[in-house]
């Protein structure tokens, strides 16, 4: 387990104040003594059951308490999962992560997310579920099955927590990463900005994940994308340079974990998300959808990562690493030669 420094939100908050340039140079630096700057993880996200939660989070289009027009679904078929993951590994990406709109998964599931996990396990990709508040023997199951990651969010701090979500406890959500931790398996645990929160609150939610006994492996930080007929649907939009503030705070504050530059880049400018893995965002969501809102597609973020000369990491525990790097060549040279035909037109 790693040694961390006790933060404060005063300190935090003192880092949020900096000005600009000299809290992304700091950014920068911490990021580049941690990790190739030039590397970035990919990860896809799939809704493995759709819809109809019964918790009340003001910003999901999947809860049952709002009329958002969204379609629910069961629990979907293990092979249909499997197929999704291989599509998503032929398309780049290294991590699966499935999600289940649930306030906790029923026992009764537990064998169909085990086999999932395995199956995406042999394909040689890292695997990451999010579904819910776990109870031990559930956490155990998963890691004895291979789960690498589990994501659970906090959201925002534990002042302004209770404004957003009355169904389940800011505790409720520390005991399963807790619970998660305890079973072997990775953390994957971050925020959202946007959700009418002050910088205070931006603070007070870095300072609950570092402050952790050992921090997530993996922070996405996300845009709220606002949804008709959610509570939040006509919230302030976020200033980019106060996202980008959020995105280098958690960077310095922790050092070693992959800072996620998560949901709302369908609504960022390349030079935003620049400006963002520039702040020491190193890992994306891959793929046109995330759960049930828009993201960017395949080859927008290819001919982002060619301009910005991104490479995306290799996690693969097969024999295909070799081959892996060289479609991933392939598919940056065919965007470049796109982008070349699509100029000269």
């Amino acid at each position: 387990m790693q040694t961390t420094p006790r933060w404060t939100v005063r300190q935090a908050q003192d880092l949020f104040a900096k000005p600009f340039m000299d809290l992304l140079f700091e950014a920068q630096t911490v990021h580049r003594a941690h990790f190739d700057p030039n590397q970035i993880q990919v990860s896809t996200l799939l809704s493995i059951k759709t819809g109809a939660c019964p918790e009340d989070c003001k910003y999901c289009p999947q809860s049952a308490r709002y009329n958002t027009g969204l379609a629910t679904e069961h629990l979907m078929q293990v092979e249909q999962v499997l197929t999704s993951a291989r599509k998503a590994k032929a398309a780049g990406s290294t991590r699966f992560c499935m999600g289940a709109a649930w306030k906790n998964p029923h026992d009764r599931d537990m064998p169909y997310l085990e086999q999932m996990v395995r199956g995406v396990k042999e394909m040689g990709m890292e695997t990451c579920m999010t579904l819910g508040m776990l109870s031990d023997s559930q956490a155990t199951r998963l890691a004895s099955a291979g789960l690498d990651f589990y994501n659970h969010n906090l959201d925002t701090s534990p002042e302004f927590y209770g404004s957003i979500i009355t169904t389940r406890t800011y505790q409720d959500r520390l005991d399963t990463l807790d619970k998660v931790r305890d079973a072997g398996i990775k953390v994957c645990s971050g925020g959202i900005v946007g959700l009418g929160e002050t910088i205070a609150d931006r603070a007070g939610l870095l300072v609950q994940l570092a402050n952790l006994p050992e921090p997530p492996e993996s922070v996405p930080i996300n845009m709220l994308v606002k949804v008709k007929g959610t509570p939040l649907a006509e919230n302030a939009e976020v200033d980019a340079f106060d996202f980008i503030r959020t995105i280098a705070v958690a960077r310095i504050m922790m050092p070693h974990s992959h800072v996620r530059l998560s949901a709302g880049r369908e609504q960022m400018s390349e030079q935003t998300q620049a400006m963002c893995f520039l702040a020491g965002a190193n890992s994306i969501f891959y793929g046109c959808k995330l759960l049930t809102t828009p993201n960017p597609g395949e080859d927008q973020d290819l001919a982002l990562f060619r301009k910005l000369g991104l490479n995306p990491q290799q996690h693969y525990t097969d024999a295909g690493d070799n081959q892996r790097q060289r479609e991933w060549a392939e598919l940056l040279l065919d965007a470049d030669t796109a982008q070349y035909h699509n100029a000269a037109r």
